[in-house]
């Protein structure tokens, strides 16, 4: 490296000897190898020396590649015939019918690399040909010689290849592209940092300085191809970066085909970048330009939107209507991805739904027990009850009959609740999540994960009691039906003002109760107790057979009820629908089921 450093040092000394640029012969731009005329200076101790040009690190091919690779015929010839050859041994032929200079040895080494890819060859038998040697110490030997893109082709070949990064040959590669990072053009730039992105990972060296390339030269960014490649490959592992690649998007929304939207949006996903221009800017121009779309274009746009919870009805409407003629010729794979994908958008389309339905009763041998818990938790989500609902469950409840003790907990309890939000949960799947055993593996686990469990087995705990009169148990034991409040929940406007107005409904606050959380695993608003004339009662001095402790112990009297106040708001809602969401569906019939009259307020 040092030997390389000094090599450096006397090309400039030798520059400052030479009146004009001109003053170089003609014959030193001819790589080692293919003299055809003797050395000028050949006195001088600098020409014993391995010197590498300036002009041999500008951007792209430099005036001097160019003329090499256009001007000489037999250079031209030669990357011809490297480019068509089709074996490993035609490539090694080449060792021993020419003398080679260092850029043609790297050209049969990118060659090589590419023939050993395309027909996945074996490359260690590659790697320890002597021809194959004899090429590594050509390019070694002469690497300053090595046109840019040559170089950076070599150095993703050597690694494709797998030759050892601590061999001295491939550290030289890799010292020689550190040197004229600054150099490269940013394409060149851009093709490498995708390719160690991929190879050699986030902590590589040379992929950091190549990244801290194009975060300062960002504004040389051009084409689509560059952008979306780049979001995709690179982002990802710097959000500086990422940031610059997100306007230079933007830029170019328009110019965008469907297949690159695809990909930035899934690049946004993967790294949880919600960029609310970009994503409008994508979508806009996908609806404008874009009429027909292919089902895996479809399937990603709809599963990015959803991952980054991203709404935007008109997209949501067209994958749909899309997606339906599609749904017949699917994969199990892909209708639970898809299906999945529009519950957690909380986008309900009918046909497509109802296609989804009609499908798991054709190829119910096709589906997994996995496949048809997603359709179901996704049909839950929606409060979609298929058109032929009889058939659809009875086929399920047959799926599941002998399936539920291979579900672990989680899944099991999902489905279970699933189906109490649908009102398909029969007794043998109550069962299997009320059972005593089942709660006790999940008691003394405080994750956020096991307190969302505990918490749907008290609403399931609920549909049994107040939805299943056949239900003869187990139930859950009443010290464990403590609900889970909400941490840190911002009082919205509605709620504060459903408070004040039902304050001077009250008149005394001994007559109602606010933020209530009851056995059931549901949160009323607010309650109250009227008598038969409507007038407002000590709601203290009742029984309360919705809490886990009653502060009262009289009976309701004669003619009095209870009212529960439900407040709803947007998110509670299907998107762009004034449905409810299943699970508060189901918490609106527990409330009703447990003697309360339901005020809803939205």
């Amino acid at each position: 490296m040092a030997a390389r450093l000094v090599r450096r040092c006397c090309w400039r000394h030798l520059g400052a000897f030479l009146s004009t640029p001109t003053a170089v012969p003609v014959s030193l731009l001819v790589p080692a190898g293919k003299v055809v005329m003797p050395r000028a200076l050949p006195q001088a101790p600098f020409a014993l020396l391995h010197t590498s040009s300036p002009s041999s690190w500008a951007d792209g091919f430099s005036v001097k590649e160019q003329v090499e690779d256009g001007g000489n015929p037999e250079h031209k010839m030669m990357g011809e015939l490297i480019e068509t050859a089709t074996s490993p041994q035609e490539l090694f032929q080449f060792c021993e019918l020419h003398d080679l200079n260092s850029n043609q040895a790297s050209m049969i080494i990118t060659q090589l690399s590419r023939l050993a890819a395309e027909r996945k060859l074996e490359t260690e038998s590659i790697l320890q040909d002597k021809r194959f040697q004899q090429l590594i110490s050509i390019t070694d030997s002469q690497i300053s010689q090595v046109w840019n893109n040559t170089l950076v082709n070599l150095l993703k070949s050597l690694y494709s290849l797998g030759v050892d990064s601590s061999r001295r040959e491939m550290q030289s590669v890799e010292q020689e592209v550190l040197w004229r990072l600054r150099r490269l053009t940013f394409r060149q730039l851009a093709s490498l940092a995708e390719f160690l992105a991929i190879k050699q990972g986030k902590e590589n060296k040379l992929l950091s300085e190549v990244i801290k390339k194009l975060e300062l030269r960002w504004t040389e960014l051009e084409g689509t191809r560059t952008v979306v490649t780049l979001m995709g490959k690179v982002g990802h592992i710097s959000p500086a970066l990422m940031d610059r690649l997100e306007d230079k998007a933007l830029e170019l929304a328009e110019q965008f085909n469907p297949d690159d939207i695809r990909k930035i949006t899934l690049a946004l996903a993967y790294q949880n970048r919600r960029c609310v221009p970009l994503l409008r800017a994508l979508s806009y121009h996908l609806i404008q330009k874009h009429p027909e779309l292919s089902l895996n274009v479809l399937m990603d746009l709809i599963f990015a939107y959803g991952k980054l919870n991203f709404h935007q009805p008109q997209v949501f409407q067209k994958v749909a209507t899309d997606l339906h003629p599609h749904v017949a010729t699917m994969t199990p794979m892909e209708v639970t991805r898809c299906i999945r994908s529009f519950a957690l958008l909380k986008w309900l389309s009918l046909p497509l739904f109802e296609a989804i339905a009609q499908y798991a009763l054709d190829n119910t041998k096709k589906l997994s027990v996995t496949h048809l818990c997603s359709i179901i938790l996704s049909f839950a989500r929606l409060n979609f009850q298929p058109s032929g609902s009889e058939d659809f469950f009875s086929m399920v409840h047959e799926e599941f009959q002998d399936q539920l003790d291979n579900l672990e907990p989680h899944l099991l309890t999902e489905l279970v609740w699933s189906l109490c939000v649908l009102q398909q949960a029969k007794a043998p799947y109550l069962q299997r999540v009320l059972a005593p055993d089942f709660y006790t593996r999940i008691q003394g686990d405080q994750s956020l994960k096991a307190q969302n469990l505990r918490l749907k087995l008290i609403q399931i705990n609920a549909a049994a009691k107040l939805e299943s009169p056949q239900y003869r148990g187990p139930f859950l034991p009443r010290e464990v039906l403590r609900g889970t409040e909400p941490a840190g929940d911002k009082v919205t406007l509605l709620q504060s003002s459903l408070q004040e107005a039902l304050a001077g409904v009250l008149g005394s606050q001994e007559n109602g109760r606010f933020n209530i959380h009851t056995v059931y695993g549901w949160h009323l608003d607010a309650e109250m107790v009227v008598n038969n004339e409507n007038k407002p009662l000590p709601v203290k001095d009742f029984a309360a057979p919705h809490l886990l402790h009653s502060e009262g112990t009289k009976p309701l009297p004669p003619g009095a009820r209870r009212v529960a106040f439900l407040r709803w708001e947007f998110p509670n809602f299907s998107n762009r629908s004034k449905d409810l969401l299943g699970r508060y569906v189901m918490a609106r019939r527990h409330v009703q089921a447990a003697g309360f009259l339901v005020v809803d307020v939205s």
